[in-house]
């Protein structure tokens, strides 16, 4: 699945904004408050919706007055197309939110020709229109009936948003011990680092020595890595530098080091995520680690797995194309996104051979420096 078009309306900051065309590996840079967090937030509203429903998705951001835009009119709306692949037709995603009587309700909800709800009735297609009732007016469609077999198109899309994964990763909460347990992916801050490596290290030797072998090359001295287990149950994540006989454990290792082989971890994962969101990646990392670790992030996109970064660092930057970066503009308190290959200055500038961070620190994204 690609996302290819996003459009926002009454959503936090986001009153009325379009971003489309969307690339593979989509980086995003603003200044404090512009709403890259927000963006994000987006995905993750649409995954909490669907795993619970509308109404603790809302609670969960501070309730629906806080997620609509602050002085406007009408209903939170999302509107997504995106792709199953290249040789398939666009499929749109429109969901609008509103509240009666203090509860939200799904005013409307399509997917496609497929689904078209309002408070929480309507009717899906298949080989013949079906009309259905929802539970309740704050439950997604797409849930509803994605249980079932005979929607083959639902089931389809309720997974790939069930595997979208966000990844803000927190160095303490990585360098944690573990109790000993089962972790296929590496989680959101990084809390279970450990015991993803034992289930590579156990499972997936080939990944997980290929992860070892970009480690090396990028960490001096680092020559191997294990997850070894306790008699207590615990999982104990260990770093042997060529230099010495002892491992070190994770808690004594640089934050660079650990960061550097979480990306790795989550980057090589046995199965990629159909979308990745990452939020400033660059924190903690050696400047020159960056055009590298950029590199990663696009292979890991043209696998597959479509992914957007939030970033403030200029070297991060320079290993990025033109068509992959886009800016927030923010005035009078709503924001706006601005590609960069939009900007004639800006593209020829990089066609001239300039990158894009530099172009960044001289000012050349207009509207983006806090006003």
């Amino acid at each position: 699945m690609k996302i290819e078009s996003i459009r926002l309306k009454n959503f936090k900051v986001f009153k009325d904004t379009l971003i489309s065309d969307i690339p593979q590996l989509c980086v995003i840079v603003g200044a404090n408050g512009a709403g890259k967090s927000t963006f994000f937030d987006v995905f993750c509203f649409l995954k909490d919706a669907y795993k619970d429903n509308i109404s603790k998705a809302l609670n969960k951001r501070g309730g629906f007055h806080e997620v609509k835009s602050r002085n406007s009119d009408g209903p939170i709306e999302i509107e997504i197309k995106f792709s199953e692949s290249s040789f398939k037709p666009l499929i749109t995603y429109f969901l609008s939110i509103e509240e009666e009587n203090g509860t939200p309700i799904i005013k409307r909800e399509k997917f496609g020709h497929f689904i078209d709800f309002s408070r929480g009735q309507g009717f899906v297609v298949t080989h013949q229109r079906e009309e259905q009732t929802l539970a309740r007016p704050d439950i997604l469609a797409i849930k509803g009936l994605a249980q079932f077999q005979k929607f083959p198109v639902i089931m389809k899309f309720g997974s790939l948003i069930e595997n979208w994964h966000f990844s803000d990763f927190h160095i303490n909460s990585a360098k944690q011990v573990q109790e000993n347990g089962y972790a296929e992916h590496l989680s959101r801050e990084g809390e279970n680092l450990s015991l993803v490596t034992h289930r590579l290290y156990e499972r997936d030797p080939n990944i997980f020595n290929e992860i070892l072998e970009k480690l090396k090359q990028r960490v001096p001295g680092i020559n191997s890595v294990a997850a070894k287990i306790t008699e207590e149950g615990r999982v104990l994540l260990k770093f042997k530098d060529a230099n010495f006989k002892d491992p070190f454990l994770a808690q004594h290792v640089s934050d660079g080091t650990i960061k550097m082989f979480a990306y790795l971890v989550l980057l090589y994962s046995p199965s990629e995520h159909p979308l990745l969101c990452v939020e400033e990646p660059e924190n903690q990392l050696y400047p020159k680690l960056l055009w590298e670790l950029a590199e990663e992030f696009r292979m890991y996109a043209n696998r597959g797995g479509q992914v957007f970064i939030s970033t403030h660092s200029p070297d991060f930057l320079n290993a990025l194309e033109l068509d992959e970066i886009f800016w927030l503009i923010k005035n009078d308190g709503y924001t706006t996104l601005k590609r960069a290959r939009d900007d004639e200055q800006i593209a020829a500038f990089m066609a001239e051979g300039d990158q894009m961070g530099y172009l960044w620190k001289q000012g050349f994204f207009n509207g983006v420096d806090p006003q």
